[in-house]
């Protein structure tokens, strides 16, 4: 009887959580590699000496990817407000809950104010916006101090949008290598959806 409620017990620890969609999954993935891509690219821009063809390159390649940051976030918040997310892991405490909850919000408006910021940023400058070698609309005039300030914005939410996401890292690692509750698994690509 005691190894049958211990099984009981056992089956309940290892039930799959319930996934999120493999819409939700893919966007997840493709934002996951782009924002960390755009956040090295943009921290290396800094080695790279201001008036020369390589930086030109590197910051028109930024700001592209960052045009397409931002679109793709617009379709993720679109599809998470009219996709209901699976429901937190059993037994989860609520603290943590809070905190996931919190945490995927800043992440939410982090990822949205860096490519609006840096849109902005470059709006207010001399070389505006260009989509893989497509000029797009400015939204601003030449300003310097404007400028400035959106790129002081752009860099503020950069630093938080990395720490956020070391801290979303972690918190999945958690899940997976201490819980071990399933709730890492809901976001990886492949397996059923429950």
């Amino acid at each position: 009887m005691n190894a049958i409620v211990e099984g009981n017990a056992l089956q309940a620890q290892v039930r799959p959580a319930a996934r999120y969609t493999w819409q939700a999954i893919v966007l997840h993935w493709l934002l996951a590699v782009l924002i960390i891509g755009m956040l090295v690219l943009g921290y290396s821009l800094e080695d790279i000496p201001r008036n020369t063809p390589a930086r030109g390159f590197y910051v028109n390649l930024h700001k592209s990817f960052g045009v397409l940051a931002l679109v793709l976030v617009l379709v993720r918040l679109g599809w998470r407000f009219s996709h209901k997310p699976p429901p937190t892991a059993p037994g989860m405490p609520r603290w943590q809950a809070v905190a996931a909850a919190w945490s995927h919000g800043l992440l939410y408006l982090c990822i949205l104010l860096q490519p609006l910021s840096g849109y902005l940023g470059s709006s207010f400058g001399k070389y505006g916006v260009k989509f893989f070698g497509i000029e797009l609309p400015n939204w601003g005039w030449e300003d310097k101090a404007l400028r400035g300030f959106f790129g002081e914005v752009h860099e503020a939410v950069g630093f938080t949008l990395a720490v956020l996401i070391a801290i979303h890292v972690l918190a999945a690692l958690k899940h997976l290598l201490i819980d071990r509750d399933q709730v890492f698994q809901r976001m990886m690509p492949g397996g059923r959806r429950s």
